[in-house]
C-alpha cells in the first residue's frame, strides 16, 4: 500500500519555504505588479507553497503566470523563438523544436522513483532512496534558473468538473515545455482551487532545462516522488522527459486509482475513439497500445476521434463505463503519418491554419518539414536532429523515429470537441490491447469474460521501441501501461480485477485483443513484412463495432472469439473497398497452437515473479493452454479458423 505525504517533502526541504506569510513575502519580491495580480486568484494554500518552493529552489530572474489568455500564449509562443527553443518553419503557426541528440526519447535508465524505506514498488520500475534523491536534487536544481523566466501554468487533465479529472500544476525555465502544455492540456487557472476542492488532489511538476548542451546529460534525471506527488526533471528538453504533466502525473493518476479509488476507477495508457456504426448509432472504444504501436492511428480511425494517448475512466452512476481525454491536443509520433494513412492529420501538417510544434524532423532549404514515410520526395538536403543532412548519410534518418508533432485535436478533422470537453465523458462499449506480436495472435479475437478480458491486457507483448532511449529487445508490456504503473503489478491487477467485476458496472463493455503486426514470413505467405495494411484498421475496429451490438457472431476458440470469414470480406469492401481473400483470413487467423502455448508459458513464469497475484490470472493461462493442448491433440499444431 502506498503511503502519501510519507517521509520528507524534498521540494519543502529544498525551498525552506514553510508558511504562507513566507511564501507571500518571496512573491512580492520576485513578481512583478501584473504577475502578483494574477496569482492573487490563487488562495489554495497548500499549491501557493508548492510555487512558493519552486521559486527559493530554483532561485529565477522574473515569474510569470500563465493565465491561459490569448496574449500570455503570444508571449510564450514570441519568446520560445526569441529564446532559440523553437525557430519558425515556412507555413504561419509551424515552428521546430531540436532535442538534444542524446535526448530524443524518454530516458529509462536516468528515470527514478524515489521511494521511501521498505516501500514496494513494480519490478518494472528504478527506484532510488528518498535521500539520494533529495541530495541530488538540491545539489542541481538549486539556482538553476538563475537569469531565467520561470513559468507556471494550472491545469486540468480532463475536462472541468469530471469525475476522474485531475489539476497539476506545471513550472518550466522552458518555453517549448509551456508551449506544448498550452496545446496538449485544458488552463485552469480560473477554477483551479474549486477543481482541487472537487477532487481533493493535485500534481506538481518542476522542470528547467539547464544550458541545452549535450554535456549536461549525464546528469539529467527524470524523478517521481509518488508520496508528495511531485515530479522533478532537469538538463533535458524532450517533452515525455519534460512535460511531466504526460507521463509523470500519469503515474500519479494510476496510483490513485489504485490506491485510493479501488474498484472505481482506472488511469490507462489508451486512446478513446468514436465509431459511426450502421443506423448511425455512435459507440466509443477505448485502446491500449505500447508507444509507437500504432495507437494514434487507430484512434484517428474513428468517425469521432476524442484522444490517442491516455484515458482516466470510471463507473458511472447509470453503471456505464465512462472515460475522459486528460488532454486537448495530441503529442504524436509522424514517422510514416502519411495521405494514405493519416488524411486528417495530414491536413493539419501540411496545409495553413492549424498551429503545430514539430520536434526532431528534417528542415529543408525552403523552411518545410520532412520525416521518414511522409510519402513525399526525400530533399536534397536540410536540417534534423542531428545537424545537417543530406541523403547520402545512409547512417542517419532523415528524421528521428520518434519526431513528433504537437498540435491541438481539435484541428483534426475527425476530432469530436463536445465529447472531448463533456465532463460526462464517452460511454466505452469496447475495449481493446494490442502490442508488436509477428507470429502468435491472431488481427482480433474477443475475450468471453471480463477476466478474459483483463488477461489480455496482462499479456500484451511488444518490441521496443524509438520512444525509449537504450531500450531493447522485446518487452513484456502489460495492459501497455506497466512502464507507467509504480506500484506492484500484483496491485494494479487487483484493481483491473475489481473494477471491471464491480456489481455497479451493470453494462459491460466488449474486452478485445489487436494485432496488427503478423507477417508472412511467420504465416506462410509470398510476400515479405506485414500481412496487412494500415487502412485495414477500419474493418477491425467495425467487426468489433457490430460485435458489441449482436450483429455480427464469432468463432469459439481456446483464447477467445474470432471473426467469421463472410463477415469480414463484406467489411473489407463496404469500409475500405479491398478485396479479402479467404487465403489471407486463414493466414491471419489460424491458431498456431505451440506459439500460443509458449506465449501463455512466458506470461504465467513472468507472473509468478510478481508479489500478490491474483490466482484469477493464472486461473485464466491454465485453463486456455489446457483447451489448446486438447485442440492440438485433436486437430494439430496450426489449426485453421474453418476447422472449429
Amino acid at each position: 500500500m502506498l503511503e502519501f505525504k510519507k517521509g520528507v517533502d524534498i521540494l519543502s526541504a529544498v525551498g525552506g519555504v514553510d508558511t504562507i506569510a513566507a511564501a507571500k513575502s518571496l512573491f512580492q519580491e520576485k513578481l512583478d505588479g501584473e504577475n502578483l495580480d494574477k496569482l492573487s486568484k490563487i488562495t489554495h494554500e497548500e499549491a501557493l507553497l508548492k510555487v512558493a518552493n519552486a521559486i527559493a529552489m530554483c532561485q529565477p530572474e522574473k515569474v510569470m503566470i500563465l493565465t491561459g489568455s490569448e496574449e500570455d500564449k503570444a508571449f510564450v509562443r514570441k519568446y520560445s523563438i526569441e529564446k532559440g527553443e523553437e525557430a519558425p518553419l515556412a507555413m504561419e503557426g509551424h515552428t521546430i523544436h531540436f532535442d538534444l541528440p542524446e535526448d530524443q526519447g524518454r530516458m529509462v535508465k536516468q528515470t527514478f522513483y524515489i521511494v521511501n524505506e521498505d516501500e514496494k514498488l513494480s519490478s518494472m520500475a528504478k527506484r532510488e532512496p528518498r535521500a539520494e534523491s533529495h541530495a541530488y536534487i538540491a545539489k542541481k536544481m538549486t539556482g538553476i534558473m538563475a537569469g531565467k523566466i520561470m513559468f507556471v501554468g494550472f491545469y486540468s487533465r480532463g475536462p472541468v468538473g469530471a469525475e476522474a479529472s485531475i489539476p497539476a500544476i506545471e513550472i518550466s525555465s522552458s518555453t517549448y515545455v509551456l508551449h506544448s502544455a498550452e496545446l496538449l492540456y485544458r488552463n485552469c487557472y480560473a477554477d483551479f482551487d474549486a477543481e482541487v476542492a472537487r477532487r481533493g488532489e493535485f500534481f506538481t511538476n518542476v522542470h528547467s532545462e539547464g544550458t541545452n548542451t549535450s554535456a549536461d546529460i549525464p546528469d539529467a534525471r527524470i524523478y517521481m516522488d509518488r508520496s508528495w506527488k511531485t515530479t522533478y526533471s532537469f538538463l533535458c528538453t524532450y517533452a515525455g522527459n519534460t512535460l511531466l504533466m504526460k507521463k509523470g502525473n500519469h503515474r500519479f493518476a494510476s496510483d490513485s486509482a489504485i490506491y485510493t479509488r479501488n474498484g472505481r476507477e482506472l488511469s490507462e495508457h489508451m486512446f478513446i475513439t468514436g465509431l459511426t456504426g450502421p443506423g448511425g448509432r455512435k459507440t466509443y472504444f477505448a485502446g491500449a497500445a505500447p508507444s509507437g504501436c500504432g495507437k494514434t492511428t487507430t484512434a484517428m480511425v474513428g468517425t469521432d476521434f476524442v484522444g490517442d494517448d491516455l484515458a482516466q475512466m470510471w463507473i458511472a452512476a447509470d453503471g456505464t463505463l465512462r472515460a475522459v481525454n486528460p488532454e486537448h491536443g495530441i503529442f504524436g509520433i509522424v514517422q510514416d503519418v502519411n495521405e494514405e494513412g493519416d488524411p486528417f492529420l495530414m491536413k493539419c501538417l501540411r496545409q495553413p491554419g492549424t498551429e503545430v510544434i514539430f520536434s526532431n524532423v528534417l528542415v529543408d532549404e525552403q523552411g518545410m518539414p520532412h520525416w521518414v514515410g511522409d510519402g513525399d520526395e526525400v530533399p536534397a538536403r536540410g536540417r534534423n536532429f542531428q545537424g545537417e543532412w543530406t541523403p547520402d548519410m545512409t547512417d542517419v534518418p532523415m528524421s528521428h523515429p520518434n519526431s513528433r508533432c504537437t498540435l491541438l485535436a481539435e484541428a483534426i478533422g475527425n476530432h469530436n470537441k463536445a465529447m472531448n470537453a463533456d465532463p460526462a465523458g464517452a460511454k466505452i462499449e469496447v475495449v481493446t490491447y494490442s502490442g508488436r506480436d509477428a507470429d502468435t495472435m491472431p488481427p482480433i479475437w474477443v475475450a468471453r469474460s471480463m477476466n478474459e478480458g483483463i488477461a489480455i491486457g496482462a499479456s500484451i507483448v511488444s518490441k521496443a521501441t524509438a520512444t525509449e532511449v537504450g531500450a531493447t529487445g522485446v518487452n513484456r508490456q502489460p495492459w501497455a501501461n506497466a512502464p507507467f504503473i509504480a506500484g506492484g503489478l500484483g496491485d494494479y491487477l487487483d484493481a483491473q480485477i475489481k473494477f471491471f467485476n464491480n456489481d455497479d458496472l451493470s453494462d459491460k463493455p466488449v474486452m478485445a485483443g489487436i494485432n496488427y503486426f503478423l507477417t508472412h514470413e511467420s504465416r506462410g505467405g509470398n510476400g515479405k513484412g506485414l500481412l496487412g495494411e494500415k487502412k485495414d484498421v477500419h474493418v477491425w475496429l467495425g467487426w468489433l463495432e457490430r460485435y458489441a451490438h449482436g450483429d455480427v457472431e464469432g468463432i469459439e476458440t481456446p483464447i477467445g472469439l474470432i471473426p467469421r470469414y463472410e463477415d469480414l470480406k463484406k467489411l473489407f469492401s463496404e469500409a475500405i473497398d479491398k478485396e479479402y481473400s479467404e487465403d489471407l483470413y486463414t493466414m491471419q487467423f489460424s491458431l498456431y497452437v505451440d506459439n500460443i502455448i509458449a506465449r501463455l508459458d512466458l506470461q504465467t513464469e513472468a507472473w509468478k515473479k510478481e508479489e500478490n497475484v491474483s490466482q484469477v490470472l493464472f486461473d485464466i493461462y491454465g485453463g486456455q493452454k489446457a483447451a489448446l493442448e486438447a485442440l492440438k491433440a485433436e486437430k494439430g499444431a496450426i489449426v485453421k479458423p474453418q476447422d472449429l
